[in-house]
């Protein structure tokens, strides 16, 4: 043995043959050390020994991994029926379907009794000796097939090889050796039982895509495609689908061999909540011939329907989604309201059950079936409709990621279980979201979670449209929906990407990327890339102005502007770092959503900026105008390229910037822009909007908002052309404590010289901090002058840490507390990731506590957590508080969305954010992922106060509030 090995190795090749340690995943070396498998030795592979017998999934499996290790050597392998002698083997099956495994069993060379009886799961070890001419193998066995084919791509993770190697051309690094350490892997039963995905809305990508570049023979998503798409879900360790289903695209039964390879691979075959009995109503329902889809007026003709696919599934692995809608995700036709549907539906629900019982299985608790409470049917079911015990129940988010509602404590114990359908993609109202993916991880992490701990943990469905660019949130939900176990910690997200990230593209750039795409689902958290129009949809209303302020808040729009620039700035600088084989990897996964996020963001940015700029008589409202015509081209350019020249034209067709040509995707609408040049120039100090061209620099004279030592604000002033002509200008400052930026400088009639940003501070070693503190600035330029007034104010104040005004304003961040008092039976937990400042705080309530905590005041405060946040105000006024949350919805039917407020330990106020249905309201919350309540609070005196925000409901999560002492502007985040 070699003297230098440490003595852990050797531990842990006396513990493998001992039948421990015991790991999760497979560990690797670069070197060799005793006991290790070679997997790749001097860029040499061992052959892949499956029985023929063994089920076709393993067979798929093992000529994948064939692949991927022959992509990570340069070196072929083959796959074999019969050992031979060799020194080195890869032996891989499936207990009881292959009889080398078998035989190993019988022969005590290896124990299966961990994973016997267990579902999907597997073992990973490494034997001396185990047949006849055969010195060492790595056996890969599973407790059934899809088990099997899992274990096998456990290989193609430890070779370095990510389950994006073919959809996204993740290409592995090359390695000349790799050896498995002697540690037993046993997989533990994934923490989901079902989990898959839906392909949705792929009119615009993957139906044209397989229609016209990868299966032209077939026109359509075809075995070809699904084969494919079946391969990535065994990579990803999924086990189930729902096909795609627009009317652009046949029905997945209408396809010859579209069955045979969701077999073929182990993929079961579900349908979604709108296709009761795997039947696509939207291709497959013929009104002309078959009449309504109506079970009331035309039953027969339904049940007849359903009865021949459900005799066309018998031998096919399924699961049936139960119940009815109407015709393509629309409500259910004959019924007058969701009470008149309960009694329909149960009569649905017997009739089905007894097609199933008939053709598929007399024990109809050995079919998977599953009812999807989407919509109006969630108002159904919570009129009193009941559900067979053992159909799963699946809960839904409301299509913006936010879980509509789980379990109550009667619904945990349901032999059926429950899940979860959920959103990566959405085409509907308020607005649809198709192009980018913009989910934040942190968010599903939150809302998955709560829902696996809460027992909805027998299917997981994520809606990923036609999955790309929605690779990397796929990823983390079934990595999710696999081993539950780590992301418990609420602080996991960010660690899984970085993971996935260093698996890509190396260890050295994981961590640049990784606040890269962090910092991109923080923007688009404040609001969604498809979002910045500002319209809506169903019907779809034309685009408006932002509101972001772009006069106030040190220029709300431009500092979102500025992110985004440095986000593009960053993912070019990482592109140039990307080794050429993996450049087409790094344009998908990273750099296109990056790009196309900022520049959708810039259209419309820069065209706000066009149109007020042009109010303030600015030339550089044509500058900005043409920014924004130039950023749609640009993003044009870019979708152009993802088409048609990235990886050879491998995927044209596939990304659309314009999906449903809705408003938002298209040209910008530029209003006309006439600068009135009587004067040649002109400024804007922070704080002042004009209101009337007519008075366009009439006023000689501004004041900037008020600065103060506690604060120690800082403030812009643009001096600008009117007239298009060079023109020379000079600041001076009345006192030496007024520091500028700059203070001469020349304005040209050329794009990004028109006009000049100064930035304005006190030198605070300059002042004296007496009372008050006045001076200006004067400008001048072509015989003109401007003033500027500039005032410090040293207001009274005690020692004192917490909030502090701000000109009329106090803005709390709610994870910046004072102080935080937790119970035994509720807390304040923060929450990384979502929320707009990028932490937030998570009510978390012990179902049991009782009724009296929700509504008795003297209850919530002495038993309830609470946060509490220290504030200082120099005005004393009527004040009015602001309190942002998350559009979350309640646990369950049990509870609501409340927390309750005090003042200086005042008076309780509980608050509400719990919205119905579709509401106005609820548009707006998710469309800016906020929901906020807004209340009076009594006069408060000027200095220091106490706001405390008591625990009620669970899953309540604060992001910030703002006192408003009469000093407010309006604004887009209003907290700075």
């Amino acid at each position: 043995m070699n003297k230098q090995a440490p003595i852990f190795f050797l531990l842990l090749l006396l513990g493998c043959f001992a039948g421990g340690p015991h790991a999760q995943s497979l560990a690797t070396l670069s070197r060799p050390q005793p006991g290790a498998f070679p997997l790749i030795c001097n860029r040499q592979l061992p052959a892949i020994l499956t029985d023929s017998g063994d089920a076709e999934v393993v067979q798929i499996a093992a000529l994948a991994v064939a692949t991927d290790l022959e992509l990570v050597s340069d070196t072929k392998t083959g796959l074999i029926h019969t050992a031979g002698k060799q020194p080195r083997l890869i032996i891989a099956g499936t207990a009881g379907q292959s009889a080398v495994i078998d035989q190993l069993v019988k022969a005590k060379k290896l124990s299966l009794s961990a994973i016997s009886g267990k579902w999907e799961s597997y073992i990973i070890t490494v034997l001396i000796n185990p047949l006849p001419g055969i010195k060492q193998a790595l056996v890969i066995a599973g407790s059934d097939p899809r088990g099997t084919a899992y274990g096998l791509f456990e290989l193609s993770r430890a070779a370095g090889v990510s389950p994006w190697v073919w959809w996204a051309d993740a290409v592995p690094v090359k390695k000349q050796n790799l050896y498995i350490l002697p540690v037993t892997v046993i997989s533990k039963e994934p923490s989901v039982k079902y989990r898959g995905i839906f392909l949705n809305d792929e009119d615009w990508g993957l139906q044209p895509w397989a229609a016209k570049t990868f299966e032209p023979e077939t026109g359509d998503i075809g075995p070809k495609t699904y084969a494919k798409i079946f391969e990535l879900l065994l990579r990803l360790r999924a086990n189930m689908i729902w096909p795609a289903m627009h009317d652009c695209t046949r029905a997945f039964f209408s396809i010859p061999g579209n069955t045979k390879v969701a077999a073929d691979y182990g993929i079961l075959i579900g349908s979604s909540h709108a296709e009761p009995m795997l039947r696509n109503n939207v291709s497959e329902w013929k009104e002309k011939i078959m009449g309504h889809f109506n079970y009331i007026s035309n039953r027969d003709s339904v049940l007849k329907y359903w009865e021949e696919r459900v005799k066309e599934s018998k031998g096919i692995n399924a699961m049936y989604s139960m119940g009815m809608r109407g015709v393509h995700d629309s409500k259910m036709e004959g019924v007058k309201d969701n009470k008149d549907a309960v009694p329909l539906l149960e009569k649905i629900f017997y009739d089905q059950r007894e097609l199933l019982t008939r053709y598929i299985n007399p024990d109809i608790e050995a079919i998977p079936q599953v009812f999807t409470a989407y919509k109006e049917v969630l108002d159904i079911y919570d009129n009193g409709l009941k559900i067979p015990e053992d159909i799963t129940l699946v809960w839904p988010d409301d299509n913006y990621g936010y879980i509509q509602r789980l379990n109550n404590a009667g619904e945990k114990n349901r032999s059926g279980g429950s899940g979860v359908y959920y959103h990566a993609s959405y085409w509907g109202r308020p607005h649809d979201y198709l192009w980018l993916s913009s989910t934040h991880p942190a968010l599903i992490q939150e809302e998955m979670m709560k829902a696996y701990q809460n027992g909805s943990n027998r299917l997981w469905v994520l809606n990923v449209g036609d999955i790309k660019p929605i690779e990397y949130n796929t990823e983390f939900l079934l990595d999710m929906a696999w081993n539950a176990e780590p992301f418990k910690n609420k602080a996991y997200a960010k660690k899984h990407l970085q993971q996935w990230a260093a698996g890509l593209f190396g260890k050295n750039l994981a961590p640049e990327i990784t606040s890269l795409i962090w910092d991109y689902h923080q923007l688009a958290f404040q609001r969604r890339p498809e979002f910045m129009g500002w319209s809506q949809t169903e019907p779809s209303t034309k685009t408006n102005y932002t509101t972001f302020n772009h006069f106030y808040y040190g220029d709300e729009a431009q500092q979102r502007i500025n992110r985004y620039q440095s986000l593009e700035n960053t993912a070019s600088t990482i592109r140039r770092k990307i080794q050429p084989n993996n450049q087409a990897a790094f344009f998908q996964l990273v750099y296109y959503p990056v790009r196309g996020a900022s520049l959708i963001n810039k259209k419309f940015l820069y065209r706000d900026k066009s149109y007020l700029y042009a109010q303030q008589q600015r030339q550089s409202a044509f500058e900005y105008a043409q920014l924004s015509k130039d950023v749609y081209d640009s993003i044009r350019m870019e979708t152009e390229y993802y088409n048609n020249q990235l990886s050879g034209g491998k995927w044209k067709y596939m990304m659309s910037d314009q999906p449903r040509k809705l408003p938002v995707f298209l040209d910008p609408v530029l209003p006309e822009i006439r600068i009135d040049t009587r004067h040649s120039w002109g400024i804007a100090p922070e704080g002042w909007v004009k209101k009337d061209s007519s008075l366009a620099n009439d006023t000689e004279e501004y004041t900037l908002p008020g600065i103060d030592p506690y604060h120690r604000q800082t403030y812009f002033i643009d001096i600008f052309l009117q007239e298009n002509k060079k023109l020379d200008w000079k600041a001076v400052a009345s006192a030496p404590w007024i520091k500028l930026s700059a203070t001469m400088g020349r304005l040209l009639p050329e794009n990004g010289r028109r006009q000049k940003r100064l930035q304005v501070q006190v030198d605070w070693s300059k002042i004296v901090p007496i009372e008050m503190q006045s001076g200006e600035i004067r400008f001048s330029a072509a015989g003109r002058e401007i003033t500027v007034k500039i005032q410090v104010e040293f207001p009274a104040m005690p020692n004192f840490n917490g909030f502090i005004e701000n000109n009329g304003y106090i803005s709390l961040q709610a994870a910046h507390y004072s102080r935080l008092q937790n119970q035994s039976v509720s807390q304040w937990e923060t929450l990384p990731g979502p929320g707009y400042s990028g932490e937030s705080l998570l009510a978390v309530n012990d179902a049991a506590v009782g009724t009296e905590a929700f509504t008795d005041s003297t209850f919530i405060k002495t038993s309830n957590a609470y946060v509490e946040y220290d504030f200082y105000t120099f005005t004393s006024a009527i004040a009015r508080l602001t309190v942002f949350s998350l559009p979350t919805h309640p646990l369950n039917n049990h509870y609501s969305m409340r927390y309750a407020v005090s003042v200086d330990n005042g008076p309780l106020k509980i608050i509400n954010f719990k919205t119905a249905g579709r509401s106005e309201e609820w548009k707006q919350n998710v469309l800016r992922n906020r929901a906020e309540r807004k209340l009076d609070l009594s006069y408060l005196e000027s200095g220091a106060h106490r706001l405390r925000i008591y625990a009620i409901d669970p899953g309540v999560i604060l992001d910030g509030m703002l006192i408003d002492l009469g000093g407010l502007r309006t604004g887009y985040g209003q907290i700075p």
